[in-house]
């Protein structure tokens, strides 16, 4: 995972989206994480997850 500081993410923004097609990208600002770039086939794959897991958690609890 590449991390790159808020200022090389605002000015090199191409790079940083190449970048990120590979594997996400952390910026930082004053030394502290605070948001990660990611492909948009890694955003999917994240919702598609998040979607299953609120899928099992309603099930379970309509089935008690």
């Amino acid at each position: 995972m590449k991390t790159l500081p808020v200022r090389e993410a605002k000015y090199q923004f191409g790079r940083m989206i190449n970048t990120a097609r590979a594997g996400p990208v952390i910026i930082e600002t004053h030394g502290y994480s605070v948001v990660a770039v990611a492909s948009i086939e890694e955003y999917e794959r994240l919702k598609s997850i998040e979607s299953s897991k609120a899928n099992l958690i309603n099930g379970m609890s309509g089935s008690e």
